[in-house]
């Protein structure tokens, strides 16, 4: 069992995330982290883009140190004395840095409100659940173009990005990536408050998520192929449609998604993803949830496999 503890860390995580889901809200280490940052964005400089600027990277890496390295010291002395008690440590808390089937939640909750006609309700379901944006005045096809564009986005940082730091660092690597991705979520915006003590976390979740992005939206294609959607226009909109939003990650999984799905994805003013003349609705979120069940599948799969191998080693 030694041999293969990181591959059955993984097994364990994705057992308990799709049997159990997520831990409450006031016990998730994302709720820890969002504290930590939240406090330290408090004692920030109200004046000086330089001075809010330094602020920001000492909030990174303090919290990267924080919520990284105590947890890798933890897990080499529990690993000394019982390896199978690391593995039932280290699965949940692998599994705290990832959320699938959270992810499937939240959309349907939007799927169900769209069916049955309560726009309201979708609009705060996917505002509360899955988007930053003002949802207050999109029609039922932005809510859900909204709903599929956050499957598409979130494939990468919920669940490839922290495992493939899992498999390159081990749980401190998982972690880390998690706590900077949630720094980008809480400080990385362009305006007064956020620009300059936010910008060393964005970033940062750039550079992390340069390889995991395209990384998913070449397993997207393939899986689109998989489940029976549009593989070649998949890659077709990937290819020549990634560059049209802000971020350099996101466009590579939501304009897959587009193309997969033969459906334009628009935030208004901002982008539009053309993957086909089709407005997105109800049915076309549940499409999306079956490429993202697909990709998430043979990344794991993919993942598993290089686990065991690295694990076992030579023959």
């Amino acid at each position: 069992m030694i041999v293969a503890m990181p591959a059955l860390t993984l097994l364990l995580a994705l057992t308990l995330d799709l049997l159990v889901g997520d831990p409450p809200t006031r016990y998730h280490p994302v709720a820890l982290m969002g504290h930590f940052i939240r406090g330290m964005a408090h004692l920030a400089p109200q004046e000086g883009p330089v001075r809010r600027f330094i602020h920001g990277t000492v909030l990174v890496l303090s919290g990267l140190a924080l919520f990284s390295l105590p947890l890798g010291w933890a897990l080499v002395w529990v690993r000394r004395l019982s390896p199978p008690a690391c593995l039932l440590l280290a699965a949940p808390l692998l599994k705290a840095t990832f959320a699938y089937t959270g992810l499937v939640k939240a959309a349907r909750q939007v799927k169900a409100a769209l069916e049955r006609g309560d726009l309201p309700e979708a609009r705060r379901l996917v505002s509360w659940h899955l988007v930053g944006r003002d949802t207050s005045q999109l029609d039922a096809g932005l809510v859900a173009a909204a709903a599929v564009e956050s499957v598409a986005e979130n494939i990468t940082d919920g669940i490839v990005a922290p495992l493939l730091f899992f498999a390159l660092a081990g749980l401190p690597g998982a972690w880390a990536y998690r706590f900077v991705n949630t720094c980008d979520s809480m400080l990385g915006y362009r305006d007064p408050v956020h620009e300059h003590l936010g910008k060393f976390a964005a970033r940062l979740d750039d550079v992390l998520n340069f390889i995991p992005a395209r990384l998913t939206g070449l397993l997207l294609v393939a899986a689109a192929g998989l489940s029976g959607e549009h593989a070649a226009g998949a890659w077709q909109a990937m290819w020549h449609q990634h560059r049209r939003t802000a971020s350099p990650n996101a466009g590579w999984t939501m304009s897959a998604m587009a193309g997969a799905l033969g459906v334009t994805l628009e935030k208004v003013g901002h982008y539009r993803l053309e993957g086909g003349p089709a407005p997105p609705g109800a049915e076309t979120i549940d499409r999306a949830l079956k490429v993202a069940g697909v990709t998430v599948g043979l990344f794991a799969g993919l993942l598993g496999l290089a686990l065991t191998a690295a694990s076992i080693g030579p023959l």
